[in-house]
């Protein structure tokens, strides 16, 4: 976490990015953004990150704890001064938010 933001929103979008793909489902091994569950990352003039997620299921075991653990490692990234994490439900997951990468490495084919 740092307290001065050195980077352009553009610059440490990417960045967030690049460690959420470094954040694997527990039970998928497929990053959670290849995954999908990432609807949207917003960054705001302070710098302070909202990730909007979901999971693979809302009974996921994981449900209370890897919202908690995507915000740690989103505050990991230089430039965020804050992370939270915001849990969406609608839409529901489906294999379609899948990179085509992710349905590849699971052998899905549409």
């Amino acid at each position: 976490m740092s307290d001065q933001p050195i980077l352009d929103k553009d610059t440490l979008k990417e960045a967030i990015i690049a460690q959420l793909k470094d954040i694997y489902d527990p039970e998928i091994p497929v990053n959670i953004y290849d995954l999908g569950l990432i609807y949207d990352v917003f960054i705001e003039d302070n710098f302070e990150v909202v990730i909007q997620m979901t999971l693979t299921a809302p009974g996921c075991p994981v449900a209370q704890t890897f919202p908690l653990m995507v915000a740690d490692k989103v505050r990991e990234v230089e430039g965020v001064v804050d992370a939270q994490v915001q849990m969406v439900w609608e839409p529901a997951w489906s294999t379609e938010r899948m990179s085509e990468a992710a349905k590849l490495q699971l052998g899905i084919f549409e």
